[in-house]
């Protein structure tokens, strides 16, 4: 798929649910959610038939989010499936890491090939505070079950919030020091319950942490990669930085959105959705195709706040 910008489209996010064991600052609401009823959330083989459809329009790495992709029933079942997609080079997923402790060996199983663990903290009680609840010894546990499972190139992803974890900045990074992980830092964007933090910029990892120096390319990341790598010498891992507030990457995005509820969404941060539940077929890859046509050539989130009508787990992370 090319879009209108002349960019190869190969890269999509499905959500399989808005629904998490956690409640994160940035990307839920204190309250919660209103659990939606079954029928307005796509079935498994709605999300098969969706990605199916995307592989075959030149789609070749699959990344499954949420909310937490690891509350969806039949989670296995999914992954499996997608896994099994003629012409699907890679299928990754992010997760909180929580439930890992049990599904990382089936997970690994059922032919996944990756998996982003989201940590923000190194902190039991900020960790606590931060995810409204959320035990951090539960997530430390799912990486080293990960680790036996053999996912082998784990990518931790950390959001950068002024006033919360700036101080962490060099003990996080220097994870991958000891480990052979990607430890990604993300500058916090304007969209829902985000907004209203602290912004800090991902230049603030390279003062904490002066050893560093930038490598070529990002490893084992195929087309679309958007993260700066850093290493330091005799470090196992890499460290990753993730600028769309201080440096967009948008005019070399490769990425399409699937919403849980069957909607399509050509940036993040763009108001416009395309339905695309009760399509097949041709029917089904004609809208995908028209649709990928009119995706913006940028956002404008150093100007304004996301036109998003979504918040964070709504759209899939």
């Amino acid at each position: 798929m090319i879009d209108g910008c002349g960019r190869t489209i190969d890269y999509l996010r499905l959500s399989v649910t808005e629904l998490c064991n956690l409640r994160c600052v940035y990307c839920m609401p204190p309250e919660g959610i209103c659990k939606r009823r079954h029928a307005e959330i796509c079935s498994l083989e709605e999300l098969e038939e969706l990605a199916a459809a995307c592989v075959e329009l030149g789609v070749r790495k699959l990344r499954l989010t949420g909310g937490e992709p690891l509350v969806r029933k039949g989670i296995l079942t999914l992954v499996e499936r997608l896994a099994a997609l003629p012409g699907l080079e890679e299928l990754t997923m992010t997760t909180n890491g929580t439930l890992l402790p049990e599904l990382a060996a089936p997970l690994r199983a059922a032919g996944l090939d990756r998996l982003n663990v989201s940590l923000d903290t190194l902190d039991p009680a900020r960790y606590r505070a931060l995810t409204r609840g959320g035990e951090l010894d539960r997530v430390l546990a799912g990486l080293a079950a990960a680790e036996a499972a053999g996912f082998s190139d784990l990518r931790l992803n950390a959001v950068l919030l002024r006033g919360v974890n700036e101080g962490e900045l060099g003990a996080l990074a220097r994870l991958a020091r000891e480990h052979p992980w990607s430890v990604r830092f993300i500058e916090r964007m304007p969209i829902g319950p985000a907004a209203g933090l602290g912004f800090l910029p991902a230049s603030r990892v390279l003062e904490a942490v002066p050893e560093l120096r930038e490598q070529e390319a990002e490893r084992g990341e195929r087309g679309g990669g958007v993260a700066r790598l850093y290493a330091a010498p005799g470090w196992a891992g890499t460290v990753g930085l993730i600028t769309p507030m201080s440096c967009d990457f948008c005019g070399a995005c490769s990425r399409i959105r699937i919403t849980a509820d069957g909607k399509l969404k050509l940036c993040l941060h763009s108001p416009e959705e395309i339905p695309l539940r009760g399509l097949r077929g041709a029917a089904l890859r004609e809208t995908v195709l028209a649709a990928v046509r009119r995706k913006p050539a940028r956002h404008r989130l150093e100007s304004a706040p996301s036109q998003s009508k979504r918040i964070m787990y709504e759209i899939g992370g």
